[in-house]
């Protein structure tokens, strides 16, 4: 094919792909813009995960009448004007391309009134199609209607994922911005439901409280803020035993910009050290500020990354800053007077000093992957010693017991008889909107296994039982074991979702390492585990145990060559 210069409507397609990747790229530029014209109040209603409609409004300075038109026009911008602008970026915005990118995939809609005009402005446009002026009444402020995204350019409308998780999207980054910015108001919506409303008074822990809920906002520590050579750290971080299994509520902010930097996440993650488990990761708000001349904000269109002028200096005091305040104010966890076990009748009989008695089953009738074992002790307070007939077994007590729980748990699944705790009073519990749905496009597997929930408003649920297993759980804590861990993209689970639940639920209501077990208590999981049917793994497929054979220890002790 001869070389040839593409046309107008297929460049600026091809560059608002690098600027608008899915509809919470369009959010994360308007809500941008609006910060930057000052505004104090952001409204930001969607529909269909922000596929059908994107909305933004502000009270903030507008657009002048006189430059509406040029505001569309690809780097276009009221930000910078030199070159040696671009090496002092004070603002959010500055590359002119947002407005430009989001006309170029959608029908969008710009109403505006700048401050001191008396009338407002509206100007339609539809892919490469731009409308006349028009004026029109409106309050002072922008509101940027999307339409329709990617009705011009259907291969990229394809790619995006559900409505749910685009929802969730889009439903994190205003949250993020909220907590950033707790002087300004921001309101969401989706489908004429309101999903999120900050008071914009300034007060950071309410805001906490609205994106989270009051009790993890009331053990967020407010960071002891560390300065040096002009970079600046301030935040707020979680107790230790408030944690999530991925790193998704790490929010890092440089200059009032939500970044993602793997660099500061891990100075985040090695504040934590010997603080968390391994697997589990912080909740963090972390706000730097740095010398504009010190970063480069110019690294990619979507302005989601930067770099640092000197990242080691950086990530050295983001990490500093967060240790000595988990070293200095971090609480103890509050101590549990719920017993180690749950009420479930394979662990009926621990703590009893009353010996138990072995049934000998026939052959035919079990397992014949694990001997007979004699139960020895307990070393580290963690694993169980026992002695089978050729040699010595060494039992993870945590693993051993997710093994039984679960297969006691899917045998009810099986048989349709789950055991429930059932509640004196039913708990309402109020979730995030993604939690909600992952609960209520599960309701059947969850009663199979022993929860019964009912809905009680848009994302509340109220809940009158929990599976036995889990009883010396708080309900909400129950509910939040099978929907925490939940990647926004694994559903539908299939056949496997009982599974996949029942095996979650099983390895919080599992004994722990470090739990030291009464002689009756080691016998009995050793006798549980030895009446499993697939007894070597937990259901997660790590080992229950290890072997060390009678031949081993021969050699080790020099009996044998």
């Amino acid at each position: 094919m001869p070389i040839r210069v593409l046309s107008e409507e297929v460049s600026s397609a091809i560059a608002a792909g690098e600027v608008v990747e899915r509809p919470s790229s369009i959010v994360k530029e308007l809500i941008e813009n609006s910060l930057d014209a000052g505004s104090t109040v952001l409204q930001v209603q969607i529909k269909g995960g922000g596929k059908s409609l994107v909305q933004v409004a502000d009270n903030g300075s507008g657009i002048p009448r006189s430059e509406v038109k040029l505001a569309i026009e690809r780097y276009s911008t009221s930000k910078l004007e030199t070159i040696d602008d671009l090496h002092a970026i004070r603002t959010l915005g500055f590359r002119g391309e947002a407005l430009a990118s989001i006309a170029a995939v959608s029908r969008m809609v710009v109403t505006t009134r700048a401050v001191g005009e008396k009338a407002g402005t509206r100007l339609r446009v539809e892919g490469d199609r731009v409308g006349e002026i028009e004026a029109i009444g409106s309050a002072e402020g922008t509101t940027v209607e999307v339409k329709d995204l990617f009705f011009n350019v259907p291969a990229r409308r394809r790619f995006l994922k559900s409505d749910t998780t685009e929802r969730g999207r889009i439903s994190r980054l205003v949250k993020r911005y909220a907590m950033a910015y707790p002087n300004r108001r921001f309101e969401l919506s989706s489908e004429g439901r309101l999903q999120l409303q900050s008071s914009g008074n300034g007060d950071p822990i309410e805001v906490l409280a609205k994106v989270y809920s009051l009790e993890l906002a009331q053990q967020m520590i407010p960071v002891t803020k560390a300065s040096s050579q002009g970079i600046t750290v301030s935040g707020f971080v979680g107790a230790p035993f408030v944690n999530r299994s991925n790193r998704r509520e790490i929010t890092l902010f440089v200059n009032g910009r939500w970044i993602q930097d793997v660099s500061l996440g891990s100075a985040v993650i090695q504040a934590y050290h010997s603080f968390l488990m391994v697997g589990r990761f912080p909740i963090v708000v972390i706000s730097i500020d740095v010398p504009p001349e010190s970063v480069d904000v110019n690294v990619h269109p979507t302005k989601a990354e930067i770099r640092f002028e000197d990242p080691g200096l950086v990530f050295s005091i983001v990490q500093r800053a967060i240790r000595a305040t988990l070293l200095g104010q971090a609480p103890v966890q509050p101590i549990s007077m719920e017993p180690i076990w749950s009420g479930s009748s394979s662990a009926q009989n621990f703590g009893s000093s009353e010996p138990i008695e072995r049934t000998i089953e026939p052959a035919s009738q079990r397992t014949l992957t694990v001997p007979i074992l004699r139960s020895v002790g307990q070393v580290a307070a963690t694993y169980l010693v026992a002695e089978g007939p050729d040699g010595v077994y060494l039992i993870d007590q945590h693993a051993a017991h997710e093994r039984v729980l679960f297969e006691k748990l899917m045998a009810q699944v099986e048989s349709q008889r789950p055991e429930s705790q059932g509640l004196l009073q039913a708990e309402t519990i109020e979730l995030t909107e993604v939690e909600a749905d992952i609960v209520q496009r599960n309701l059947s597997a969850l009663e199979s296994l022993g929860f019964k929930i009912e809905p009680f408003g848009a994302q509340t649920y109220r809940v009158r039982a929990v599976p036995a297993v889990v009883s010396n759980l708080s309900p909400e804590r129950a509910l939040r074991v099978v929907v925490e861990d939940f990647e926004e993209d694994e559903s539908p689970l299939a056949a496997h979702i009982e599974a996949r639940l029942a095996a979650r639920v099983c390895k919080r209501a599992a004994i722990k390492a470090g739990q030291v077990l009464s002689v009756a208590e080691q016998r009995q999981l050793i006798l549980d585990l030895e009446r499993s049917a697939s007894p070597r793994t937990c259901p997660h497929g790590r080992p229950t145990m290890v072997h060390l054979s009678v031949a081993a220890l021969e050699r080790q002790f020099g009996r044998r060559g």
